[in-house]
Order: structure tokens, then C-alpha cells, then sequence
């Protein structure tokens, strides 16, 4: 699914309290139904189809001056199924974001709590970007998303610098550790260059740091990406992708290629397209088809329930997103 946030305000309103002889901005309540169908096929193995939510949100947003320069604010976000009426996943059952923090003029701001973090909105952008996104390959870094203290700095001159501490007490499974993540990006006309690291300091057995590179070019309606991740015992990842806007429609092509650090030095990539039309402003419609291949990376159960492999998979999907 799309984690960025695919909804804006659309309403702020005010109310006049006689008491505090003063105008205070209610919350903005936003959120978004996600609904996909796939066709999932793994090249000798089985074939499936399925209808499912592909992450519905509802969310409330604030934010309020403090005093002249210093914005105080907060975001809550939560996960439901749209398609579930029983079994564990009906309701609301995730928080996806929640965070409360500070911006000035002066020095950026800081907030603490779960939300996307440094190193994502640097430099995994080919990741983040698909819809159904089921065969995208996942960046290789393990500093999650909650309990971050992150700064972001203001921009000097096209320069944003930005970081992230994940603070993991004592009751952790891995126990006490505080990993980090760096990220600087500058952006200059068309042009943006980022790059990230996450130290994945989180006693998971391999210390390593992850290393990112994103750069990032507009012409017009075309932007063009390519990013390289790297992690020593565990592997690299290179993507590149393009994305053409016209009126009311967007077609996106990428080829990620990864290769694992193991015995094998296993292979995979993916070929991801889409097509996406905005049918209004709080609503659109797309299909998207993700071609995969590789090492043997596929796994399923045959026909007589025993472990196999294969080294090819599609899945066409197809979906609509509702947002206010």
C-alpha cells in the first residue's frame, strides 16, 4: 500500500468560545477507504484470486501557535479493513502513525513518536511508491517506525538535514539499544540527491549499517528515479523508475534488482507498471502488474502440501481509493 498520506485537509473550522473570548481551529479529521482485487500466480505453483482492504485509514491532525515562530502539533493515524465483517481484522486494528512536536522558523522541528522515518523519506521512494506494491522489494534496514525522536532541519540554501533515534528501553525483545538514522537532502531546480544511513543497532544479530542513495529528476510531467541501498552480510538493492503525468492520469515503470549477501548470492528482481486515472479530487482508480523472477525465491506449498520454490511470479491488480 501507499504510506505516504494520501489525504489533505479539507475543512478547518472555528468556533468562538465566550469564555476565552478567543478563536481556537478545531482538528482536522481526515481518512480514506483503499479496496484492491489480485490475481496472484506463481510460474508452476498455484494461482489465486483475491479481493482485500489495502489500507483504509481514518486520522485527526492539529496544529496551533504557540508563540510568534513556534508551531506546536500532533497527527493520529488508524489502520482498519474495509472488506472484513468478522475474524481478528475488523475494526480498527493498527495504529499507523502517531506522533506530537514542535516546528520553528529558525531551527526545523522535532517531533517523537511513530511515524515514517528518516531514512524512508529519503531515499525509498521506488518502495513506497506503488499501490498494491506485492512484489516491490523492501528496502533492507531495521530501525522501525515507533518510538523516534527525529529532527528535520530547515532548508539552507536546498539543503534539508535530517535525524532519528529509536529509544528501545529495557523491556525490548532485544533488549536496551538506541539505533540511529542520518539523512541529507538538497534539491536544486529539477534536480534532488539524497542520502541516508540507519546504523540498525537493534541486537538483531547483524549490526551493520545500511547505506542509501536516491537521485531524483523533473522534466515537466516526467520525473525520473534511481536509488541504491547496501548492506554488508545482508545485500544491495538498485531501482529505477519513471513517472509520467497527463490531466487526470499517471503511468509509472520501474526495475528493481537485488542481490542477497548468503551462500548463494541470490537474485531477484521486479518489473512493476501502472496506470492510474483521478476520476475527481477525492477519489481515483488504477491497474498495476508486477512481473518477479530470481533465485528460486518463491516459495508455496505443492499440491501434496510439501515445500517448493520457483523462480518466476505475476500478480495484475486492480483498486480504487476513496479520500477526504
Amino acid at each position: 500500500m501507499k504510506k505516504t498520506l494520501i489525504a489533505s485537509a479539507v475543512a478547518a473550522a472555528t468556533f468562538s468560545g465566550a469564555a476565552l473570548a478567543q478563536d481556537m481551529a478545531l482538528p482536522t479529521v481526515y481518512g480514506n477507504i483503499q479496496l484492491a482485487a489480485t490475481h496472484d500466480n506463481i510460474d508452476n505453483g498455484p494461482s489465486e484470486v483475491d479481493l482485500f482492504d489495502n489500507g483504509s485509514t481514518l486520522g485527526v491532525l492539529h496544529d496551533h501557535e504557540i508563540a510568534p515562530g513556534l508551531t506546536g502539533f500532533f497527527k493520529a493515524e488508524l489502520h482498519f479493513d474495509a472488506d472484513e465483517n468478522d475474524g481478528e481484522d475488523q475494526g480498527i486494528y493498527e495504529i499507523d502513525e502517531a506522533y506530537v512536536g514542535v516546528s520553528g522558523d529558525n531551527f526545523g522541528k522535532v517531533w517523537v513518536g511513530k511515524d515514517d522515518s528518516t531514512y524512508e523519506t529519503a531515499v525509498t521512494e521506488i518502495s513506497e511508491f506503488f499501490e498494491v506494491a506485492s512484489l516491490n522489494i523492501v528496502v533492507d534496514y531495521t530501525t522501525g517506525e515507533g518510538d523516534l525522536v527525529q529532527y528535520q532541519s530547515p532548508s539552507f540554501g536546498g539543503l534539508t538535514l535530517g535525524a532519528a533515534v529509536q529509544v528501545n528501553g529495557d523491556s525490548s525483545d532485544n533488549g536496551k539499544s538506541y539505533p540511529y538514522q542520518l539523512a541529507a537532502v538538497y534539491g536544486v531546480d529539477a534536480l534532488e540527491l539524497a542520502v541516508a544511513v540507519d546504523s540498525n543497532d537493534n541486537g538483531d544479530g547483524n549490526g551493520e549499517n545500511t547505506y542509501g542513495l536516491r537521485a531524483s529528476y523533473n522534466l515537466d510531467a516526467l520525473r525520473l528515479t534511481g536509488e541504491f541501498h547496501t548492506r554488508d552480510d545482508a545485500g544491495d538493492l538498485f531501482g529505477v523508475m519513471g513517472v509520467y503525468t497527463i490531466g487526470a492520469n499517471q503511468f509509472a515503470l520501474a526495475y528493481e534488482y537485488g542481490e542477497a549477501d548468503d551462500a548463494n548470492d541470490t537474485k531477484r528482481d521486479t518489473v512493476t507498471l501502472q496506470a492510474l486515472h483521478n476520476v475527481s479530487d477525492n477519489m481515483y482508480v488504477y491497474v498495476e502488474g508486477y512481473l518477479g523472477g530470481g533465485d528460486d525465491v518463491y516459495e508455496y506449498e505443492d499440491e501434496l502440501g510439501n515445500a517448493a520454490v520457483s523462480d518466476e511470479r505475476s500478480i495484475a491488480a486492480v483498486g480504487a481509493t476513496y479520500y477526504f
